[in-house]
């Protein structure tokens, strides 16, 4: 037992320590054949173990001998000890009809009488293994005495198979962690700054470096926070106007009446207060590349005049008499189905051929869940360093953030680790923990609904209702609107009208003609 304690003292490898104290057991007591039987691990149980089990460890016991040493819990006396837990003594082999021999032929023992002893090794309070050995029966020492002191060897081998466990956990944590910081350095440095390698992007970067040459205008699709300005920029960046500017606009954030002049820019006195004049997006951009985003928000009356400008390179500036020629390349993103609003007579359909000579679809954060752990750290990092903070994630944590459906895609995952690097309690943050930072999938469910295309709809056959939100119900026909419906819808877009009306699938006029009217049916 000294030697034993001796030997885990020096080192906790299992290998080393095990295989020492089988030829312990051999020397000292003259327990012959010693081995060591451990569960299979199972990978898909997450820990788990597999139903065989085999001989991991053995003294006197070649590796033919070793290698037939494969049980299933049940089957023979050590498959019995692994199934029932309990310690098995066989006083005579030769008498003890469910012994196999599988390891060893029995013509290959001692012709004298001999005895075999299997103990259960325990971890956490489950049977993981089997210290077994085989003994001559004819000895002055009594079996129940080889019995007590094997009970202890093996339970010293579980507590050594334990710590191993223990330490193997966090090594791989540790080294989950190194992996993923060393990751988000390296992902720090991809081009144009967009993060990931999984395939969808890949697929999409290689489209966009493909056309970045060219002059024809891109449109990028995809849901919301998908990352579409970061493409633009990184379009720009890879073409040859990369030293030129790049304008970015938010056509969802500019009211009906300011879009000729914030895009075309005006002269003196074009309107009241109008004391100088200012150059618009387009012009600011010459040489350059302009990003309309949420181009779908774009006013009718707006969008002929920015295909005219497409087709001709100029603009005139509103109270302008003269051209202005622009040499400009358009990024026009949308995660609107710009196919059914064309059906639906809300966006211009020339508008939408000359923009979709060169579509590119930007995946969804569901389609590259292998960049999930990256994007966390690099966001995880980011916040970290801005707020003073040393928060991490474990590795359950992680694999529960690539299980999460994210519909706000890559802006909601950098939201949810932000939110979490402020307000974690601990610095590790666990799965458990992760769960309270993390949006309901139900609400998911609904933002995803909400955010869908408009279904187009044909006379007869209006587009069914869905469960996104009460104001979903305005795609019923014009004259089932409410004027309550009308007041909601409008304060739902913060009195845009022409949002309203669009989600109404009215007109601007008619959305205003019956708003004034008192609806119904105008």
């Amino acid at each position: 037992m000294r030697e034993v304690i001796r030997l885990i003292g020096k080192s906790l490898a299992p290998g080393v320590v095990l295989r020492e104290m089988l030829h312990l057991m051999s020397e000292l007591l003259g327990l012959n054949r010693g081995r060591i039987v451990l569960a299979d691990q199972d990978d898909s149980a997450k820990g788990g173990y597999a139903n065989t089990a085999r001989i991991c460890f053995a003294y006197g016991l070649t590796q033919a001998e070793m290698a037939r040493g494969v049980y299933a819990p049940g089957e023979g006396i050590t498959g019995r000890v692994l199934a029932t837990g309990q310690p098995m003594l066989v006083q005579d082999i030769d008498a003890e009809p469910q012994f196999l021999a599988r390891a060893v032929p029995r013509d290959q023992l001692p012709q004298e009488t001999v005895a075999y002893l299997a103990l259960p090794i325990d971890v956490n309070g489950q049977t993981v293994g089997v210290l077994a050995c085989h003994r001559i029966r004819s000895r002055l020492r009594h079996l129940n005495d080889d019995v007590a002191l094997l009970k202890i060897l093996a339970t010293l081998a579980g507590q050594v198979l334990q710590l191993q466990g223990l330490m193997q956990e966090k090594t791989r944590a540790l080294e989950t962690r190194n992996v993923l910081l060393t990751h988000a350095l390296d992902a720090a440095a991809v081009r144009y700054g967009i993060i990931g390698t999984s395939s969808a992007l890949l697929q999409a970067i290689d489209e966009l470096e493909r056309v970045s040459q060219a002059q024809a205008s891109v449109l990028l699709l995809g849901e919301s926070g998908t990352g579409k300005e970061l493409f633009a920029r990184a379009l720009h960046l890879s073409s040859q106007r990369r030293d030129a500017p790049f304008i970015k606009v938010n056509c969802a954030a500019i009211p009906d009446t300011l879009f000729e002049s914030e895009l075309f820019g005006y002269e003196r006195g074009a309107f009241t207060g109008a004391a100088s004049a200012r150059t618009g997006w387009f012009e600011q951009a010459d040489r350059g590349t302009i990003f309309l985003d949420e181009i779908g928000d774009m006013p009718l009356a707006m969008q002929t005049k920015l295909l005219r400008t497409l087709q001709e390179g100029t603009i005139v500036r509103l109270g302008g008499k003269s051209e202005i020629k622009v040499d400009v390349r358009l990024v026009a993103a949308t995660h609107r189905d710009l196919e059914t609003e064309v059906a639906n007579g809300t966006f211009r359909r020339d508008l939408f051929y000359r923009l979709n000579v060169i579509p590119i679809r930007l995946p969804s954060l569901r389609e590259r869940r292998e960049d999930i752990r990256t994007l966390a750290v690099h966001f995880m990092n980011r916040a970290n360093q801005a707020n003073q903070r040393n928060v991490y994630l474990s590795p359950a944590a992680l694999t529960r953030l690539e299980e999460h459906p994210w519909p706000g895609n890559i802006r909601e995952l950098g939201n949810v680790i932000e939110r979490m690097v402020l307000l974690a309690d601990s610095p590790m943050v666990s799965a458990t923990e992760l769960e309270r930072f993390l949006p309901s999938e139900s609400a998911g469910t609904l933002n995803l609904l909400a955010s869908a295309p408009v279904p187009a709809s044909t006379p007869g056959n209006p587009p069914p209702r869905t469960l996104a939100a009460p104001l979903v119900r305005d795609y019923l026909p014009a004259h089932s609107h409410t004027l309550e419906e009308l007041q909601e819808t409008l304060a739902l877009h913060r009195g845009n009208q022409s949002r309203a009306a669009q989600a109404l699938g009215l007109t601007v006029r008619q959305f205003s003609y019956r708003l004034r009217k008192g609806a119904p049916g105008g």
